[in-house]
Formats: C-alpha cells, structure tokens, sequence
C-alpha cells in the first residue's frame, strides 16, 4: 500500500489525547442532549466512549449549561471541548474546568473578549479550535466571496491572526461546508498557509446514509492527500454510527489500520455456496477485533486465491467444499458445513482476542 505523508503541524494536547504532528488521527463526536441535562449527557458520552471516541464536543447555550457541563467533566470518560458561540463570558468560565474551547473569535465581541479567552485558555494550557462553517460566515467575507471555500479560508486567516495577535498558537481549526467539493476545496487551499492541525468534518450532513457517503468522500480523500489530524463523521440522530463510519473510513484508506478488512465478493452466477450467511457470521465475529488483519471470503475459486495470497485468513468455497488459506498457504480443505467453524477458530487463534 502506498505511503501517506502527512502534512506537518504543530501539536495540541486536549485533557491528554494529543492532537497534530506524529499523533495518531483521533475520532471525535458531539452530544446532542442539552448539556444542564447532566445524566442524559453523560448516557451519550459514555457511549461514545464504548464506541471508541476519543474526544466529545458539549454544546453550552447558556449558565444552566455551564453548572451541567461542570459536574459532567467531573464524571466524563472522554476529553471535553466546549462548544461556544457569541457569550466569551461562557468561554471563560467553562475554561476553569474543560479540557479545549472551540469558537469563532470573530464572533464573541472586540479585542477585549478575545483576549479575555485568551488568557483564560492560557492560564490552563487549553487549546482553541476555530471552528469556520460555510453556514455562518461572518458578513464581511460572505459579502465578498459569498458562500465559497475563498471566503471560509479567508474567514479562518481572520481568525487565526485575532489570536497570534495576542501570542496564542495552541489552536486547531475546522473548514466544514454541507457538500464534499466546497468542503474539500477550503481544506485544501488553507492547509499550505497555516502550521496548525485541521480538524476535518462535513457539517449538516443529513441522516446515516448520505452523510457516511459524504464523509467517505470528503474526509477519506482529504486524509489520502495527508490533509487532517482529527475527525468527525456528523450523521443526524446518531452517536455510535458516526464512530463507526469514522474509523472505517481511517481503516479503508489505509491511513490508520485498526480491525479487520473484509474481502469479500460480490454475489454472481458462479455461486455454488450461501456466501450470504457466511459472510454475516464473518463479519459478527470480526467485530470486537482491534488487531488490523486483512481477510477473505471468497464465493468461488475464480478470484478466490489471488486474493488470499494478499490476506491473513481466507476461505476459498466451492461447490459443497472449500479451502482455508493462512497467509497463502492452504491449510484445510473441508466440507461447506465446516468452513466457517474452523475460519473463525483461525481467526480467534490469530486475532489473539
């Protein structure tokens, strides 16, 4: 697999999950209840833990937010960014407790409000994520620019330069439009401008289906061009589903390996077994599996051992029998029935979980 070359950036450390530089790509989410709901927060939080998050964004509207979010990071399994628009007095506050804030210091007043943040982020080391949508642009670079990637780049400059004025450069920043070509496009043209680590996403992407698709394509192609540190798949209503499509797109493109690969492939004429139920219990045993393998379950024997020679495990069916194949080596030939039972104690042998 061709190597990916990363862009280099400057490090962030967010309540301990580093975030930039040689760090691994870190998968992060959002709460959706409201943050004074303190146990229905931390219900969500700590499915995004089990689901492998390693971050978790908290919206805070208002005061009863800021008391909710304060016992909530006392229990929290997971780092917490403190998601601000417009009030910098809430940013300073929630800034005693949280792990990051994320704003637009374009948005919460002069001068004055922004260095208010500032120093009260400063003081504890919290880093800054600007957080540009091509939604809610500031006046000026919309009247300019209209809703283009030009002016989410030249929205991000804006406020990257508000907090280097006053010395502040732990900061992360994020160019999300709703479609995959602006989306794309302002990463892209920002990145060779800036040190700082990108946090990829595409904002109001819709429900499960065309959001995963959008994300696939925006943030998998993004990360391909090594352009991304940390992500976040945004799918209406969900929570474990967008860890899951987030991983897998780190997976599939080869950038950060974890878990298993499935070949598998698709149904045809030259069928001569129920690939269909092999395949479900294949993939049902595969899904507590963190070690990265790569394997194969093949319908016939047209593809079948050429893709095994490139797999950890496969299974080669045939017409009533089939193969198991160990790194390129045949190591049974079995009856159908048999198959999948000595593949998936293969699997647990070399999984080693």
């Amino acid at each position: 697999m061709t190597k990916i070359n990363r862009y280099k950036t400057r490090q962030i450390n967010v309540g301990g999950v580093k975030i930039g530089g040689d760090a691994k790509i870190s998968v992060q989410s959002m709460t959706f209840s409201k943050t004074r709901e303190i146990e229905a927060t931390l219900e969500q939080i700590n499915r995004l833990y089990f689901a492998g998050a390693d971050l978790v964004r908290c919206a805070v509207f208002n005061k009863e937010d800021i008391e909710g979010l304060r016992q909530i990071k006392k229990q929290s399994p997971l780092p917490i960014v403190a998601d601000i628009h417009f009030n910098f007095t809430y940013a300073v506050e929630v800034a005693k407790f949280v792990d990051a804030v994320r704003i637009n210091p374009g948005n919460i007043g002069g001068k004055d409000h922004i260095k208010a943040v500032v120093d009260a982020c400063g003081a504890r080391n919290l880093p800054i994520r600007i957080g540009v949508n091509s939604g809610s642009l500031e006046a000026q670079f919309e009247k300019t620019h209209g809703r283009t990637p030009k002016a989410m780049v030249e929205s991000a400059l804006y406020n990257i330069s508000l907090l280097e004025d006053l010395g502040f450069k732990d900061i992360a920043i994020s160019l999300k439009a709703s479609d995959v070509p602006t989306t794309m496009a302002a990463y892209r043209a920002l990145r060779p401008l800036c040190e700082y680590p990108f946090h990829l996403g595409v904002t109001e992407a819709g429900t499960s289906f065309h959001a995963s698709i959008k994300s696939a394509m925006a943030l998998g192609g993004l990360l391909l061009e090594g352009i991304g540190d940390t992500m976040r798949v945004s799918i209406t209503g969900e929570l474990e589903e967008e860890i899951k499509v987030a991983k897998a797109i780190l997976q599939d493109s080869g950038v950060q390996p974890s878990g298993v690969n499935i070949i598998s492939c698709p149904t045809c004429g030259r069928l001569q077994s129920d690939l269909v139920a092999a395949i479900k219990q294949v993939e049902a045993a595969c899904a507590g599996i963190t070690k990265p393998l790569n394997i194969s379950v093949m319908g016939c024997i047209v593809n079948a051992l050429g893709e095994a020679k490139g797999a950890d495990l496969a299974i080669a069916f045939g017409k009533g029998n089939g193969m198991i194949i160990k790194q390129g080596e045949v190591i049974a030939r079995l009856k159908e029935a048999e198959l999948v039972p000595r593949f998936l104690a293969e699997l647990k042998a070399i999984s080693g979980e």
